[in-house]
Parts: C-alpha cells; structure tokens; sequence
C-alpha cells in the first residue's frame, strides 16, 4: 500500500489513469467503515483503479478541539496496517494545514480530488460534509461530479440497535465497559497494538511479568484491568490479564499498557504485539500498599483465566 502524506514530491503515477476514492477519519475501521471500503475496493477492482482511502491528522476533531479531543481508537499506524490488511492500494493522509481547513468545497474538489487523485467515482457516507466551516455535502459533490466527470456515491449510514454505527458509539461503549456493544459495532474485538517496551519491571519483582506498551494517543478509550489475548509472538494466540491506566498505587502518572501473558516467559522486548480486549474485569483502583496490590492482581489472573475458558478464539 503506497502512503502519501503530501503531494509535493509524491510519485503519482499509480493514480495516472483515475482512482476509487472514500474520504473519512475511519478511525477503528467499524462496521460502517468497512462498507465504504468494500464499496471502493469492488468498484476499484472491477475498473483496474486504485482503490483510495483519505484522511486528515490531526483529525478536525482533534484540531477544533485541542485540549479534549475525542479518544484515538486507532493510531496513525495501526490505521495504516489495518487498510493494508483490508486491501486499500493507496492511503493519502494529509496534514490538516491552514490551506485545507480555509479550503471552499470548490477548491477542495478541483485542486486535491480532481487534480492530484485524479478521481473517477467517490464513495462516501451520507452525512459526509467537507470544505471550509463544514459547508459542502453529498449534493454538492455530485454535482461537482457532473462538471468535472466523476460519479459519487452516497452510502446510507449503517445501523445497530437504532443507533447509526459511528466512532463516537463505539468510544461511549467501551468507556462504559461495554466490551461486546463495542465488538459488534466495530465487527471484531476492541484491539491495541504497540511494540513492548522496558518498564520499571515492578509486575516481575511482584511475581506477574508484563509485556508494556505505551498507548501513544493523547486519551485512551477505556481504563481497567481487562482479560485479553495478545497475538504477535510466533503463530500461537495467547492469553493475558492487562492493566490499562497510570498505576495509581505506585505513584504512576503516565498511561501504559501492561498484560501479564499466562504461562510465558520470553524476552519480547522490541516486539509488535497486538492485544485484543475481551472483557472488563474492574476498574483501576489505589490500593493502600503492595500487598492489597498482589491480591487483587491473583484475583485479576483466576478471573481472566476463567472468562477466557469460556470464550472460543476467533
């Protein structure tokens, strides 16, 4: 999958002769999302074009809103493995610049979709709007369409229980804990992946070795201790009890990832692995001492075994 972050000094060539286009934040690739993809992917595939993903970082959302921008589901590079494995050929991730945010719809068309992707058909959602202050919409594209010789395409937005599938939902489910609202919303389990990083190698010293990941986003999506499986060491899925949170009982401020993977004893350090969240067993708590500490940890453990006895492995 080719990426492409600017237009200056980016070999077009793939693009040449037109490209299958979505525009979206696809930010933990739902259900909704792999609609469009597959929309883009079977049109692209039927016409010999590339099919294109596009995105923008930082998001809107997180540029209007610095100082509470929504949880990240996925970071940049998970976004970029997850289209590959999908089958996108082409993802262009532009930087949210002045030039695009002051952008009319009109520009946005002519100067970035008609002159650099060299679009043929564009496939978005039906609420889709774009261009300065949010002011263009599907309308506006078709008929932009009809004057610069694409088609467009306007998915209706998909549904689940009443409620149209969105990253926002699916960030309210597993913030509540809601670990199976989330899985159907998104078409898998909740998943974080990150390579495994030196910690304080406290959990060892207290008898429960961890694989740590640092999050990397500004606001993580849910917090606790979850029962999981990690994926990523050799062709085995494994499982794990995980902490997601600051460690308040040592005095920890910085978010962190920490899964104690059963029965496993190697040396992952410098490793990409991928945890994908089962269920919640509780929320982070401030033990008094250590001691409290290690027993609820041996409670963690016996819950998480007993949770994933009972969940088959997909």
């Amino acid at each position: 999958m080719q990426v492409i972050r600017t237009f200056e000094g980016e070999n077009l060539d793939r693009l040449s002769a037109g490209s299958i286009v979505t525009i979206g934040n696809f930010d933990g690739l739902h259900v909704g999302h792999r609609m469009l993809l597959d929309g883009v992917l079977k049109q692209a595939r039927s016409s010999g074009m590339p099919a294109v993903v596009m995105c923008f970082e930082p998001t809107p959302l997180e540029f209007f809103s610095p100082q509470s921008p929504p949880a990240r589901l996925m970071r940049f590079a998970e976004k970029c493995q997850a289209l590959e494995e999908y089958g996108i050929d082409v993802f262009c991730c532009l930087d949210f610049d002045t030039e695009l945010r002051s952008g009319s719809p009109e520009w946005f068309v002519e100067k970035i979709l008609v002159d650099k992707l060299n679009v043929q058909h564009l496939i978005v959602g039906d609420q889709f709007r774009f261009g300065k202050d949010r002011a263009g919409d599907v309308a506006d594209l078709q008929t932009a369409g009809e004057k610069h010789n694409f088609e467009v395409s306007g998915i209706v937005s998909l549904e689940n229980d009443g409620a149209t599938v969105s990253s926002t939902l699916i960030r309210n489910a597993l913030s509540s804990g809601n670990l199976h609202r989330a899985a159907e919303l998104l078409g898998q389990n909740y998943m974080m992946s990150g390579e495994v990083i030196h910690g304080a190698h406290l959990g060892r010293r207290l008898g429960f070795p961890t694989a740590n990941i640092d999050p990397d986003r500004i606001h993580v999506a849910l917090m606790g201790i979850f029962a999981v499986r990690v994926r990523g060491i050799g062709d085995d899925v494994l499982e794990g009890v995980a902490s997601l949170g600051t460690r308040p009982t040592i005095g920890g401020k910085k978010m962190l990832l920490e899964v104690n993977i059963f029965d496993f004893d190697e040396d992952i350090y410098g490793q990409e692995i991928n945890v994908e969240f089962i269920e919640k067993i509780r929320d982070e708590l401030n033990f008094p001492d250590v001691d409290a500490l290690i027993e609820h940890m041996t409670r963690d453990v016996a819950s998480a075994r007993q949770i994933l006895a009972g969940r088959n492995v997909s």
